[in-house]
């Protein structure tokens, strides 16, 4: 068994050497000076990220759904979002900028939105119709002067049918997508509405070249303007980002509590860790596991709801693959001991995972593998196929040392590395910085920056149907399209995914949903670790904080005590 009394004794050796290194270098000092005069004069929440940069600001982030949750929904809306105010229940589709939808009767490829009336971007210009088309436009139509490529990657792959949109009055717009598509309201809770005005009068002062709308967005992300409840103050590529309450913010109940909110890269635990017990920040995202019960036990808060997200490893299906054998796929799912994972080696900070969506959930159906640690089952099917301690299964995985939901790749990694070894496997890790790997992961298993691995670990959210399994499991999701990195190509997954979309009522398309997942479980098509837990620790000053069972949260009710 994986001995993790031991990596927990070093991951404490490296913390507190961490920790020395830090309280002791000039650069906290120099933040604990800046942020100390900030908050001389106002209310500041200072959020440690496990980014390694600030997610891009220019209306569509990177750095994953950490992106979204940073950079995304506080400075922007979109036309729909969630509720992120409960955290008893799943968070629910709830409308945004737009205030109602409808699929159009005649002809399902074509939906109706309605916009909501009074909205001003931060800039001061009015949200409308136009506006929406702008914004569908800078990711879809390469006619049209906003259109920017390093944005298509981050959007487009969320929302792969919608195809063009178009207004009807100043506040309805129809939108337009290339096969019917129930899905589609949830996909547009990712394209969020930046400023066309700002941008345009940025365009308008540079000279006539073939980069001048690129240099238009890149100094649009240097001032941001959106219609979110967040405004973009101060800016420091790499350093920090930030950002001020939107006193005029459309939603009076949303308008933030706290005046300002710092966002600070800082992709190792330890570090985070460190900086929280030290007083220099207020809140860190996935705190050092072994560091919980002295975080606890110094009167600080650890904040934990499971949310709808998977860390798994996604498998290439291409041509000599190792996981092409499905006794293979099989054998890791039975080899690794998820409950010594969660107790042993995160604090108990993570839950088992035996599919995308677990008991209870409309779209789990009745799977009849069932995933479980059953080491002896596992190394008898790969004997069966011929593998052995002697002649062991050579794999590759890519992966990451921290970002976007990774929770704690290497350990974790490191974890299923010796588990597998003990099943007949030899694993071999190729460790990336995450944003390469997020890149990676939209470029397929038969891209040179696989760098011949053939599994990848990218974690990724599952609130939605597109998000959960069909950009996995469709054929038509290969690369460039989607994130069907390995190639899956099952004409079962597609037939079930072409019922679901083509569904129009929640029931029915939620039992077309069970189907797919039940085969996917059944045809082992990922490796399934975790679900992740969200684990946040916070000062106790962090005050009227709820954690919803998403993977994004609402900083708006947040507020800081003395």
């Amino acid at each position: 068994m994986f001995h993790a009394h031991r990596l927990r004794d070093e991951q404490q050796g490296l913390r507190l050497s961490m920790m020395k290194s830090l309280l002791s270098g000039t650069a906290f000092l120099v933040l604990s000076a800046s942020l100390a005069q900030a908050q001389d004069t106002e209310s500041v929440l200072r959020i440690g990220m496990t980014a390694a940069d600030i997610p891009r600001t220019l209306g569509q982030p990177d750095q994953g759904f950490e992106g979204n949750r940073f950079t995304g929904l506080t400075m922007y809306d979109a036309l729909t979002m969630w509720d992120l105010s409960k955290a008893e229940e799943p968070s629910a589709l709830i409308p945004g900028l737009a205030t109602e939808w409808a699929v159009n009767d005649g002809d399902t490829t074509k939906w109706t939105f309605t916009l909501r009336q009074g909205v001003t971007f931060h800039d001061g210009s009015p949200f409308n119709a136009d506006a929406v088309v702008w914004n569908v436009d800078k990711v879809l139509n390469e006619d049209a002067p906003q259109f920017d490529a390093s944005q298509v990657g981050v959007t487009a792959s969320r929302m792969p049918t919608l195809r063009s949109a178009r207004a009807i009055d100043e506040y309805t717009v129809e939108l337009t997508t290339s096969e019917p598509d129930s899905f589609l309201p949830i996909n547009l809770s990712n394209l969020f509405m930046a400023s066309p005005a700002h941008w345009q009068s940025l365009y308008d002062a540079l000279p006539e070249g073939d980069n001048r709308a690129a240099q238009a967005w890149e100094r649009f992300a240097a001032g941001a303007s959106g219609t979110g409840p967040w405004k973009m103050d101060n800016f420091v590529p790499r350093e920090r980002l930030e950002l001020v309450r939107n006193e005029d913010y459309w939603n009076e109940a949303r308008v933030p509590k706290t005046q300002r909110m710092i966002l600070l890269p800082m992709p190792e635990a330890n570090a985070r860790t460190a900086a929280l017990l030290a007083d220099q920040v207020d809140w860190i995202e996935a705190p050092a596991p072994d560091a919980i019960p002295e975080i606890q036990g110094r009167g600080f808060t650890i904040e934990a709801n499971e949310q709808p997200h998977v860390w798994p490893w996604q498998f290439s299906r291409l041509e000599g693959s190792p996981w092409n054998n499905i006794d293979v796929r099989k054998a890791a799912n039975l080899c690794i001991d998820r409950e010594g994972m969660r107790d042993g080696l995160l604090g108990g900070l993570m839950a088992p995972a035996t599919g995308t969506v677990e008991e209870g959930h409309p779209w789990r159906g009745n799977p009849e593998f069932q995933i479980r640690f059953d080491p002896e089952e596992g190394r008898r099917l790969m004997e069966a196929a011929g593998y052995s301690a002697e002649n062991p299964l050579a794999v590759k995985t890519q992966t990451s040392a921290s970002g976007s939901g990774q929770m704690q790749p290497l350990p974790m990694n490191e974890y299923i590395q010796q588990a597998l070894g003990e099943c007949h496997f030899a694993v071999e890790l190729d460790v990336i910085e995450w944003n390469t790997l997020f890149t990676n992961w939209r470029r397929g298993a038969n891209d040179p920056s696989a760098n011949g691995a053939n599994a990848i670990n990218v974690t990724y959210a599952a609130m939605d149907p597109f998000f959960a399994m069909v950009r996995f499991l469709q054929s038509e999701m290969a690369p460039p399209t989607s994130n069907n990195w390995g190639f899956i190509d099952n004409p079962d997954f597609d037939a079930l995914v072409d019922k679901a979309r083509t569904t129009f009522d929640a029931e029915g398309r939620d039992a077309a949903l069970a189907e797919l997942h039940a085969a996917s479980v059944d045809d082992a098509a990922f490796l399934w670790v975790a679900h992740d837990v969200g684990p946040r620790a916070m000062s106790p000053r962090v005050q009227n904080f709820v954690q919803p069972r998403s993977w994004f949260v609402d900083f708006s009710p947040v507020t800081i005590g003395e």
